[in-house]
């Protein structure tokens, strides 16, 4: 996987490497799924969710540039991969699923690794989590239709926010007020839902 997909592909940011080797993939599939874990393709869930595919985290993972004092909030626990990949590389990492059946199930993964840096949340990821707020780096892992403004405010000045858009990828730098965003093509994710929508 690694190597084809992660390294064949350009991506080589030895940080990045390392912690995705070091993550068991196949640990945060459910059994009936398990045999595609190191697939070059996104893995099914429970309840219509998704794990991207290895290269789909990678990527967004070195986009977002995390430093080893970052502060990390995630949207969109899922399986608890893409978590298990930034609590490799930051200081500390809040997580908000939707989704409690998943949340827990991510949650028991994680701390039978010996994940122990992680803060979890059930919750509305469009809401984020203010109390913790801002943080250096926002990752988000499914798609609105656009920028949620609430998740912005909780960036720091000069953090980074790494999302799906729609059907395409950004990443968006705070600068002040301004959102800069870059695009890095089209992308495939589970819609962002709101709670009560």
């Amino acid at each position: 996987m690694i190597e084809e997909q992660i390294r064949g592909r350009g991506l080589d940011e030895p940080r990045v490497i390392e912690a995705m080797r070091a993550v068991p993939r196949h640990r945060f599939i459910p059994e009936a799924y398990r045999s595609h874990a190191y697939e070059d393709c996104a893995v099914s869930l429970d309840l219509g969710q998704t794990v991207s595919q290895p290269y789909i985290v990678g990527l967004m993972t070195r986009l977002l540039d995390v430093r080893e004092s970052d502060r990390i909030l995630e949207i969109g626990t899922g399986s608890g991969y893409q978590t298990a990949i930034l609590a490799r590389l930051a200081q500390s990492v809040f997580t908000v699923e939707r989704l409690s059946v998943l949340g827990q199930r991510a949650r028991e993964t994680l701390e039978s690794l010996g994940y122990d840096d992680i803060h979890y949340r059930i919750g509305d990821g469009y809401e984020g989590w203010t109390e913790h707020a801002p943080f250096d780096g926002i990752m988000v892992t499914a798609a609105p239709d656009k920028l949620p403004d609430a998740l912005f405010r909780q960036l720091k000045d000069g953090g980074k926010m790494v999302i799906p858009i729609g059907e395409e990828l950004y990443s968006v730098t705070r600068s002040g007020e301004e959102a800069v965003k870059v695009h890095h093509g089209g992308v495939r994710f589970v819609p962002m839902v709101e709670d009560g929508a």
